[in-house]
């Protein structure tokens, strides 16, 4: 589920910040006098206490050296981390180009091997000069819980995910129905090919085809919907079940249109015309498929360019 996480994280990151920068300030001063970090440090505890759900709360000095212990209810944690050198690491450097409360990336921790966020609190002097950075480390779910907790194991979410996998296993057998009908179709002629009746190829060709597209649209629901498998790049934010369906109707109503045409060619050619008119509304289902996926792509280009 990290893949669908990180992207809910993607779209609350900016909320997440805010609310992180916010809680830490309320409790530590961003400007401090006579450079007395100590009076800082000794909130650490406090702040633990306000932001229940961190992983790790800690301090580096200006030059990224980490000062402090972690403070953590985690006791694989706890107690680690004074002396270690976090320069090279992105809440420090970024924190120091931006001059202000930052929040990474998601990014796996060396102790727990759990996918974190860390927001950092820049701490200055009378002179504006950095001299401490206050770090709070969050894992990628609690920070969800925090900011955005219907995504994550909340009854409601539960619920959605029962329901969708119930449907899909409910259309999954509607499926193997549908292809061991049409399987059967044809089947029951045996290997005496003279007798086959192009009519029940037809038919098996029609079943089959269902089968496919409501196999397609279940394997769509349960991959986006109970699995949380990422979107494909380039198909923009619409929702890809609807997406695929169609597509997978368009193909079996294209192929049901193709069986009509040699069917009505070798019996009734005067019925060729129902064939033709189902051809053209497959080309409009298409062209209809097309224009919205092009205006969600637009829609979602213009929403990213946006500050």
């Amino acid at each position: 589920m990290q893949i669908k996480e990180i992207q809910e994280y993607s779209e609350v990151r900016a909320k997440a910040r805010a609310y992180l920068c916010y809680i830490i300030g309320r409790h530590i001063s961003q400007t401090i006098v006579n450079g007395d970090v100590s009076t800082v440090l000794s909130k650490l505890q406090t702040l633990d206490e306000n932001i229940t759900k961190a992983e790790a709360i800690y301090a580096l000095d200006g030059n990224g050296i980490q000062i402090t212990d972690n403070i953590s209810k985690n006791k694989q944690v706890h107690g680690l981390g004074k002396g270690d050198e976090r320069s090279d690491r992105a809440y420090f450097y970024k924190t120091v180009r931006e001059h202000r409360c930052t929040l990474t990336e998601p990014y796996p921790s060396y102790v727990s091997n759990k996918m974190v966020v860390t927001a950092a609190f820049p701490i200055y002097d009378e002179e504006d000069n950095m001299i401490s950075i206050i770090c709070v480390d969050i894992t990628l779910a609690n920070i969800l819980r925090m900011v955005h907790p219907s995504s994550i194991d909340s009854f409601s979410g539960t619920l959605s995910k029962i329901a969708y996998t119930s449907f899909s296993i409910a259309l999954a057998a509607v499926a193997l129905l549908l292809f061991v009908k049409g399987i059967s179709s044809f089947l029951h002629f045996g290997m005496d090919f003279s007798v086959i009746e192009i009519n029940k190829i037809f038919e098996a060709t029609i079943l089959l085809t269902l089968s496919l597209a409501i196999f397609d649209l279940v394997k769509a629901i349960f991959e986006e919907e109970v699995l949380g498998k990422e979107k494909k790049a380039g198909a923009g934010e619409g929702h890809q079940t609807m997406i695929r369906f169609l597509g997978s109707i368009i193909i079996a109503l294209s192929i049901e249109a193709l069986m009509l045409v040699f069917k009505f060619a070798l019996t009734d050619p005067a019925q060729l015309v129902y064939a033709v008119y189902l051809i053209s509304g497959v080309a409009l289902l298409l062209v209809s498929l097309s224009i919205y996926v092009k205006f969600n792509k637009t829609t979602t280009k213009n929403t990213e360019k946006m500050p």
